[in-house]
């Protein structure tokens, strides 16, 4: 009887996704959908596009402003943050609670861009900007500047490879789906 009772109960506290996102204004965003086990923490930094997916088991940090664009993926355990202690913590050591003004104390924006995938894993630093249509390889440790179209990798992460290049053969193979890739490319 408990065994049944615990399974009855475990089966509805299981994540899901949660459709009809709203921001933090409460108005919905289309077609958006956020894993109810992922944690987000100062939402009314975070700016979501339509057509996102954030999976489960996510921690997303938006205090200091994280943009994520249309059409974006971010799967499972990902990190996405816009503040880091990670080497103030080191530096000040057993006066880091005292001190309010920190050095190192790393604190900036995140933007992702449109049409990218976020692997699952990864780790997205303060201060960085993932261009439109890039893919972010499972396990990555990233900061910093990368282009539209990057294949980034690595810990520290950096570009590996040009999506551009992996969609041509897809292209070729399925020539109708050009068109709807054209439309969000010149966007």
């Amino acid at each position: 009887m408990f065994k049944r009772l615990i399974f009855h109960l475990l089966k509805h506290v299981r994540p899901v996704m949660i459709g009809n996102y709203k921001d933090s204004k409460g108005k919905k965003i289309s077609q958006t959908r956020v894993g109810s086990s992922s944690t987000i923490i100062g939402n009314k930094g975070l700016t979501l596009s339509k057509n996102v997916f954030i999976g489960q088991y996510n921690f997303i940090e938006a205090t200091n402003g994280i943009v994520i664009g249309t059409g974006c993926q971010i799967t499972n355990f990902v990190s996405v943050l816009s503040h880091s202690s990670h080497k103030a913590i080191r530096l000040y050591g057993h006066q880091y609670t005292s001190i309010a003004d920190k050095k190192h104390y790393g604190i900036g924006s995140v933007e992702i861009g449109s049409f990218t995938f976020i692997g699952p894993h990864s780790v997205i630093m303060p201060s960085t900007r993932i261009g439109k249509g890039s893919l972010v390889a499972a396990y990555s440790y990233v900061q910093g500047e990368f282009p539209d179209y990057s294949i980034i990798g690595g810990n520290p992460a950096k570009v590996i490879g040009d999506t551009r290049k992996m969609d041509k053969e897809a292209l070729i193979t399925n020539p109708e789906l050009q068109c709807y890739y054209d439309e969000w490319t010149k966007e």
